[in-house]
């Protein structure tokens, strides 16, 4: 199979990177507006350039779309006129309107999909294995200030992935929506029914931090994305008082988690989808269900 990316920012370039080590995909296309950009790619990872997005769409059988979020429409209905299959990187589109009008042009017969790169992360599965009776749920992302380019603000870039997660592991219609921050920080607290569910997300930390927090009334779950690890901490087996400070012994169990990149689980995903004419597992639905939330959010600061 031939794909293309288009776009090669941050993730474009990652995208260029998966696909040349994938024995499924032949030939790997590049296109951006920035021509020496996509030179450079080229030669890297043995790509070919086009000069042109007609040129590339041409030569290809998929692609990605991975242009800044304000672009997403206009390149994604090039895209849907050449009739090929695409995954949208997140956010699907720079508003839901925009994503809904978007979606009633798309062609039959393609595999459309959006990348919500954490959903590949191997400790989704593991903590959805894990959760029965959540009592709260609390997931935190915070970033360094970075030069990368998204056109959106920290809810849609960073936020989004966490929002996902909570839409497809804890509930799907959240109420109770209290926000506050700014366009670079933002903290929101708010109800999966009768669980509490609390996010954040930054772009102005000095630490970074991928984390997901469950309690549960015997245990309690902790996960780190850039790790890829879970830990569960049991009920304690005694609480006591030594030397006039409180104790606690707990039974501390690490998941044996099998560690794989999430873009190349989800690349994967993708062509293995385009192949068999199967729908990818992240929908247009589910992407514009998850910018609804995060204009919610908005809405509220």
């Amino acid at each position: 199979m031939d794909v293309g990316v288009i776009g090669v920012g941050t993730m474009g370039r990652n995208h260029v990177r998966v696909y040349s080590e994938m024995k499924s995909v032949d030939t790997v296309g590049v296109y951006d507006v920035n021509g020496p950009a996509a030179k450079d790619m080229g030669k890297q990872h043995g790509a070919v350039v086009y000069d042109t997005l007609s040129g590339l769409l041409d030569h290809s059988d998929a692609v990605s779309v991975c242009v800044p979020t304000p672009f997403h429409a206009a390149t994604v209905a090039q895209v849907f006129s050449a009739k090929k299959s695409v995954l949208i990187e997140k956010p699907i589109c720079a508003t839901a309107q925009e994503a809904v009008r978007l979606m009633q042009a798309a062609p039959e017969g393609i595999t459309i999909g959006v990348g919500h790169i954490e959903r590949f992360n191997p400790i989704v599965e593991e903590i959805r294995k894990i959760v029965k009776k959540p009592l709260y749920v609390e997931m935190k992302r915070h970033n360094p200030a970075s030069a990368r380019v998204s056109g959106s603000t920290v809810v849609e870039d960073l936020m989004i992935h966490d929002i996902d997660i909570l839409l497809t592991l804890f509930c799907d219609k959240p109420s109770d929506i209290h926000s506050a921050g700014n366009s670079d920080v933002c903290s929101v607290l708010m109800k999966c029914g009768t669980l509490p569910a609390a996010l954040s997300a930054s772009r102005k930390s000095s630490k970074k931090i991928r984390m997901i927090y469950v309690e549960e009334e015997e245990f309690t779950i902790e996960g780190d994305f850039m790790t890829q690890e879970v830990t569960i901490y049991r009920k304690p087996g005694r609480y006591q008082f030594e030397a006039e400070r409180y104790v606690q012994e707990n039974i501390i169990e690490k998941v044996m988690v099998n560690k794989l990149e999430p873009l190349k689980r989800e690349l994967s995903m993708f062509i293995e989808c385009v192949e068999n004419r199967r729908p990818f597992p992240i929908t247009p639905e589910q992407a514009i269900r998850n910018l609804r939330l995060c204009e919610q959010i908005q809405a509220g600061l």
